[in-house]
């Protein structure tokens, strides 16, 4: 047969290609003889058999009917969500207003407009038994020279440096602080929160209150901070709750060469004609904390930015919501470090879902931070208010 079909014989390549099959086929059996190969197959077959999305697929087409139902029914409760987060929202303005005349006092004794009476003054520290116990055991004598020490002491206005000193003490804000930045900041004097009106979009803003300096004639300066609470057309399900969407800064009027977000730099340029040689000056961008008030703008559709930017505007959000949920109502723990303590305990600022990884997982979570930046809970008040 082989003699009608091929002149010549059997061609080399066809004996070659039987032999490799005889030859593959034999790998084969040996392979699937192998316990632990049998075993890693197994488990690769269970787990594509076990999927959701393939056992949806095996589902009578009844059963998927009433499983859009119930879709439908999740993206009624996502709507009813978004109504209790603007409840919470007015809530939160309303306890705002019962919490400023405090915030007003506390002003006024940081600034020494006002100083506090002894009853005000009175605090009962942890250790009261033991400054007790050993306050019985000094002499009058030692008592008197501390006292007269204590009447030499200059007594400053106030609380000098008291939001400087919580910038230098927060890791999150101490990194946008640049060394010039430093002799701005030390006449900051307020930073307050304030609500969006009834009625108007979800949105709230920080006010920074300097007092008169030598860099800026403005005394407020504000970053506001634009919300939405409500699902994705596109998405509903990934609804959890209020989010930041975009925010925007403020002008700032700088005093002549006072301006710390410019640097001036002197450039060498030839003239292609003539050759001639002139030393041209210009302004290039300079970091500083004060960009934080010429933020990127939310509004610019991510996919079209680079990473830097998206990572940039994530962070500045996160800054934000650190301001409102924390710095602000917590403001003198963070000045004695206490507050800073608490956010340890629990896993960093932003609390228990803002915490570090340990071992492998933080690993891992490194590889993933700059390919798909994240940001703590911060991003979302609904997890401070109610989780952390």
């Amino acid at each position: 047969i082989c003699d009608l079909s091929f002149p010549d014989g059997v061609p080399s390549d066809s004996l070659e290609a039987a032999k490799n099959a005889s030859n593959t086929e034999k790998l084969t059996d040996q392979v699937m003889q192998n316990p632990q190969v049998l075993a890693a197959l197994q488990e690769r077959l269970d787990n594509v058999s076990h999927t959701p999305s393939s056992y949806i697929e095996t589902l009578p087409k009844a059963v998927k009917r009433r499983i859009n139902a119930l879709k439908q029914l999740q993206v009624k409760c996502a709507h009813i969500e978004a109504k209790f987060y603007e409840e919470v929202h007015d809530l939160e303005r309303k306890y705002a207003a019962l919490y400023q005349p405090l915030f007003d006092k506390r002003r006024e004794f940081i600034t020494g407009d006002v100083e506090p009476t002894d009853a005000e003054s009175e605090w009962h520290s942890e250790n009261e038994e033991e400054d007790k116990l050993a306050g019985d055991m000094k002499t009058k004598a030692v008592i008197a020279e501390k006292e007269a020490a204590a009447a030499e002491e200059p007594s400053p206005k106030g609380i000098p440096e008291f939001w400087f000193t919580i910038f230098r003490n927060v890791d999150m804000l101490s990194e946008l602080v640049q060394e010039y930045d430093e002799p701005i900041l030390k006449h900051l004097q307020d930073i307050k929160v304030k609500f969006s009106d009834p009625g108007q979009p979800m949105s709230f803003v920080l006010e920074f209150h300097f007092e008169p300096n030598d860099y800026f004639t403005n005394s407020v300066l504000t970053k506001t901070y634009k919300m939405k609470s409500e699902p994705d057309k596109a998405d509903p399900f990934s609804f959890e709750g209020p989010e930041i969407v975009d925010c925007d800064g403020c002008t700032i009027d700088w005093k002549k060469g006072k301006n710390v977000t410019v640097k001036t730099i002197k450039k060498k340029q030839k003239h292609k004609g003539r050759g001639t040689v002139r030393t041209i000056t210009k302004q290039v961008p300079n970091d500083s904390f004060f960009n934080f008030f010429s933020p990127l703008r939310g509004d610019t559709e991510l996919p079209l930015q680079d990473e830097d930017s998206e990572f940039t505007l994530a962070s500045d959000f996160e800054i934000g919501h650190f301001f409102r949920e924390r710095i602000v109502p917590r403001a003198v723990l963070y000045f004695t470090g206490e507050a800073i303590e608490d956010d340890d305990n629990v896993g960093g600022p932003g609390g228990p879902c803002g915490g570090e990884l340990e071992g492998d997982e933080e690993a891992e979570d490194d590889d993933d931070a700059e390919t798909n930046p994240k940001v703590s809970c911060l991003e979302f008040p609904h997890l401070c208010l109610l989780h952390c």
